[in-house]
């Protein structure tokens, strides 16, 4: 779970998610019960019917939903839609679907979206899933679909007791290779330093990915969130790890 803009995950309980083929996991999350304000329920009306879904069961066809065939980026966890919105206005030829659990987040990135729809450069480029990223790997994503996978400041769960609880492990490396094009790109950030070393040396194990050294098929250029803002300001290191898929 990514809490770039605000916190976005509490404790959990201790069951793992329902049929999951991936591998018997507690999910890295829990949704909270999140009022939304009268102008975030007004957004929410207006965009959500067209720009939002919940995670199900069913593959998407990624190109009716957009209307148009561009490289697909997928952000899991985000937030409250800094980095998405942003990262998407100066990339208007990429189609970018934001994944996140937390429905008041989702509907600032409504927000963000919305305000510049009257723009010279309105934001019309992303989509919205609410709901577990690893389920949408597994069942709403076909092999070799995407073109970019972005992970920014997952949950480190600190506790070694918890760890099992992070997101990015070995078996979600594997799916996420095996859901990128040939070349395609993980692009993840952490503050955590113990987090980072576990998620390189993990990242550099998977078989079908290697760190970057050439050019990017996708912007790797981030807006520095009110997180990120907070992480530095405290003296910690922003870890940044781009993996590309072999085969390009």
């Amino acid at each position: 779970m990514n809490d770039a803009d605000q916190d976005t995950t509490e404790m959990l309980d201790e069951q793992p998610n329902r049929g999951n083929r991936l591998y018997p996991r507690v999910t890295s999350f829990r949704s909270r019960r999140g009022a939304l304000t009268e102008p975030q329920q007004q957004t929410w009306d207006r965009l959500w019917p067209q720009l939002g879904r919940d995670v199900g069961d069913d593959q998407l066809d990624i190109d009716a939903w957009f209307g148009r065939s561009a490289p697909v980026v997928l952000e899991i966890g985000s937030g409250t839609g800094t980095a998405a919105v942003s990262m998407a206005r100066a990339e208007p030829g990429v189609n970018l679907i934001a994944v996140e659990v937390y429905r008041p987040g989702l509907a600032q990135t409504l927000q963000r979206i919305e305000r510049t729809l009257d723009t010279d450069s309105p934001v019309t480029n992303v989509r919205i899933l609410r709901g577990d990223a690893v389920e949408v790997l597994e069942k709403m994503v076909a092999p070799g679909s995407l073109t970019g996978v972005r992970v920014f400041f997952p949950d480190p769960w600190p506790k070694a007791r918890h760890h099992k609880r992070r997101l990015l492990q070995a078996p979600t490396f594997s799916l996420i290779a095996d859901r990128l094009v040939p070349g395609g790109v993980l692009h993840v950030a952490t503050d955590h330093a113990e987090y980072a070393e576990a998620i390189r040396e993990t990242g550099d194990a998977e078989p079908l990915l290697k760190p970057l050294s050439g050019e990017s098929p996708i912007s790797l250029e981030r807006p520095v969130t009110k997180f990120e803002g907070k992480a530095h300001q405290v003296g910690s290191t922003i870890s940044e790890m781009v993996w590309g898929k072999i085969g390009a």
